[in-house]
Order: structure tokens, then sequence, then C-alpha cells
């Protein structure tokens, strides 16, 4: 459907009309000039034509460049058909550690050891995509908690911005607190029954402002569902001087993980605490997160919406562009007769 933004702007159509008529015209004081061969100039009445056809032409152009540019400046804009945005789901933020141990090499993948933001990359970007009915943001935190993508039904934009986390962009240590703290904010405005957020980390809260089982009271309050998630393989063979041969050792590469607080934030909130300990515990983890029930929310409905303004304000320009340079061309063509005539006398 076409429609204007400012109709209103129409209204001023007839203003050069008005003008014309009443504002006076401007008088020409000019001297008289004394001819001595007046007699033998002849009336040129197909001059006089040309020039009346050439008037009529100049002010109908004038009357499509004004118009174009009041149809511009009035805002045409094309409205599509509407479209039904999801009627039901959650409101689910995800809180993703990058910090620097989350490059810790202790997963497997098609037979190929990657790390553990790798890992999460791949099986997050799959569950997002699935989330069809739910509105979904993105945290990702390390020494500080940035909110990347906000509540939103673009699972596309969300899924790119989790492919696009780099390690250590948000700081080397992990702030938990803080990551919780901040979902907190973003969903203690939502409805009651669908606030849900999903942490996952691979170790202790090692920074930020606020401590982690004081965010889950936070939390509690505002009546914030928390799936907690710890990452991280128990066992792994650490390189010695001659490679996973002599002098190689067997290390356990999430001893830093918080098992116990990681627990208690999500029994405190009446979520569930998970242990990944590979690529395949991970998909399963997620595929019970699948199994949350949507709770009911407003109907939305987008109509996408297009402006067209550049067509009859290019039309304006260009029109514009035409009349000066045919203005121009009538102006020095008698100036260049009378220059041929003079030299031919």
């Amino acid at each position: 459907m076409l429609t204007l933004e400012w109709p209103q702007l129409l209204w001023l159509l007839p203003l050069p009309l008005l003008v014309y008529w009443l504002v006076p015209a401007a008088k020409k004081d000019s001297a008289a000039l004394l001819v001595p061969f007046y007699d033998r100039l002849q009336p040129d009445s197909g001059h006089s034509l040309k020039a009346g056809n050439s008037s009529k032409l100049k002010l109908f152009a004038l009357s499509l460049i004004w118009t174009a540019t009041l149809l511009a400046c009035a805002r045409p804009m094309w409205i599509g058909e509407p479209i039904n945005l999801p009627a039901s789901g959650r409101d689910l933020l995800l809180a993703v550690d990058i910090s620097g141990s989350m490059e810790t090499p202790d997963m497997e993948w098609q037979g190929e050891t990657i790390n553990r933001l790798m890992t999460v990359k791949k099986v997050v970007g799959d569950f997002v995509q699935r989330r069809e009915a739910d509105r979904l943001g993105l945290i990702l935190f390390g020494t500080r908690a940035y909110l990347q993508a906000p509540l939103t039904f673009d699972r596309n934009t969300v899924d790119r911005l989790l492919q696009e986390a780099q390690l250590g962009f948000a700081g080397e240590k992990t702030a938990i607190g803080d990551a919780i703290a901040l979902s907190v904010k973003r969903l203690r405005e939502r409805p009651q029954e669908s606030r849900v957020l999903i942490l996952l980390t691979d170790g202790a809260n090692t920074a930020g402002e606020i401590q982690p089982l004081k965010a889950a009271d936070l939390a509690t309050q505002a009546q914030v569902k928390i799936y907690t998630i710890g990452i991280g393989a128990d066992e792994m063979i650490k390189p010695g001087l001659f490679g996973t041969g002599f002098g190689a050792r067997r290390i356990n590469p999430s001893v830093d993980l918080d098992e116990d607080t990681l627990r208690t934030i999500a029994d405190s909130t009446g979520g569930q605490y998970f242990r990944a300990r590979s690529l395949q515990d991970l998909q399963q983890i997620y595929a019970v997160m699948d199994t949350l029930e949507p709770s009911e929310q407003d109907s939305e409905v987008f109509r996408p919406t297009k402006s067209l303004f550049h067509w009859p304000l290019g039309l304006a320009f260009a029109l514009s562009l035409i009349w000066l340079l045919v203005h121009v061309a009538s102006f020095a063509r008698p100036r260049l007769s009378g220059s041929s005539e003079a030299a031919h006398d």
C-alpha cells in the first residue's frame, strides 16, 4: 500500500499561484531607446509564437518540479502486507563466557581437537536457530559483561554475533556475577513467566562488581530462572618434550570450574545445573533446553516499510538540471546569432 507520511504538505501545491496573484509585479524603470531604422524592422510573428510556447513549456516544467519536490517532502512510503510475529515463546538470554580460559583445547569435533569457545559456537548456534518462538538475546562476558544483542526475534543476527565473538574481547578474567546482574536488568521488565537465562562458563568468578550469589538473589527477586552450564573436560593430555609420548602427563583442565556456585545459582532461581564434558554432552544439554514450554505473550504484527522519497526527489533534481541547461542555451543563442550577424556586416 502506498501512503504519505506527511500528506498535509501537499496543501502547499497552489503556493506559487498565490504568490503570482497576490504579490505585485516588480516595476522596471528603463530609458527610452531611439532606433533610427525602426521602420525597416518587420514583426516576426513566428518568433512571438515560439516564445509563447516556450514560456508555457517552462511554466509546465517549473510546476512539475514544484510538485515533485513537495511529494518528496511528504515522504511517500510503501507499506507491505502485515507479518504476524510469533505470539508465544520465552524471553531467553544467553550469557557466554569468552574469557581467556575458553581457549583450552580439550574438546573434540569430527576427530579434531578444538577449544571450548569453538564448541560453544557450533552447539549454541544450532540451538539459536531452533528457538523460533522465543525472543533471544546475547551477553558476552569476561572481565566485564556486555550486552551483544538485545532480546529479538532475529535469530540470524544473534547467531552471527555469537559466531563473531573472539576470545579475550571482554577481558581475560571471568565476571559471572556481573553477567547475571546484566541479564536480570534486561529481563525484569518482561512477562514474569518467560524470563530465562542460560549461563555458560568454564571457570569461577574472578572479576566484576557483584558476587555471583548476590546476583542470584537479585535474579530470584526478579523471578528470573537461571540454567547454568559448566563446560570443560575432566582430563586431557598435556604434551611433554617429545609430544604425547615420553614426558606427557594427564591433567584436569577444569580444576578451576566452580561447580558448587553454579549449582547453587541454578537451584536458588528454579533452574538446573548441567555439566558439559564434551561436545556431545553440550548438544544433549541444549536438547533438554528445547523442551522448555513457551508462555503466552501479546501477539505482534510487523508491516515492512520502504521509503520512496528519493524517486520524486530525483525527478525534481533531473528536471531542474534540464530546465537550467535549456535556459542557459536559450540565453546564449541570441548572443551568438548577434555576433555572427555583426561579423557578416
